[in-house]
């Protein structure tokens, strides 16, 4: 089943609750990417107020294991067998199946060099490094790191190195910003202090 598939079988109202383990089982061996998207695409639609960190808390579990090159998503007994209630998901799931959709028509497997035990792991700790900044309470802030954590997930279930490497393009942008917004921070910080 392609990811589009499964993410409509998830939709499905039978389907109200997952065992965290079944999940991962669902995937297979495109599992870190499905996973990866899973807790990272809902950031890009309108969501409550920390729902970033509750789906990045998965992220911070899933990505630093690819990027040290564990072969399957590993978790400790008691949280794979942890019920994930599927509802609040639903909507947002349903919402990205069609742009899923498209991405699979157009994409296929090229620029496989970009992948693999190296690849990979550059793709684990880019998606880690943006999983914290995706955490942040920033306004906006968790936007450009879902993109980019998307569409590295894309690349890894899809092996499709262009999506990789528009990943790479919008994590350099989301660092930017973040480094541009950290200094205009610190500027408007070191401002309020010298006023006392």
């Amino acid at each position: 089943m392609s990811l589009s598939e499964i993410l409509r079988d998830l939709c499905d109202q039978t389907h109200e609750a997952e065992d965290f383990g079944a999940l991962i089982a669902r995937f297979g061996p495109r599992a870190f990417g499905a996973l990866l998207f899973l807790f990272a695409a809902p950031n890009l639609l309108p969501l409550p107020p920390g729902s970033s960190t509750f789906l990045g808390a998965p992220l911070l579990l899933f990505a630093p294991q690819l990027a040290l090159g564990v072969a399957s998503p590993w978790m400790p007994a008691r949280l794979r067998r942890q019920r994930l209630d599927m509802g609040p998901l639903r909507g947002a799931f349903l919402k990205l199946v069609p742009w899923v959709e498209q991405v699979e028509l157009i994409s296929s497997a090229r620029l496989t060099f970009l992948f693999g035990p190296v690849g990979d792991r550059l793709i684990g700790l880019a998606c880690t490094i943006l999983a914290f900044v995706l955490m942040l309470p920033l306004p906006l802030g968790n936007l450009l790191p879902a993109v980019a954590i998307s569409l590295f997930a894309l690349a890894l279930v899809q092996r499709d190195g262009v999506l990789a490497l528009a990943g790479y393009v919008v994590t350099a942008i989301s660092l930017g910003v973040l480094a541009l917004a950290a200094g205009v921070i610190h500027r408007l910080f070191v401002a309020a202090v010298s006023g006392f």
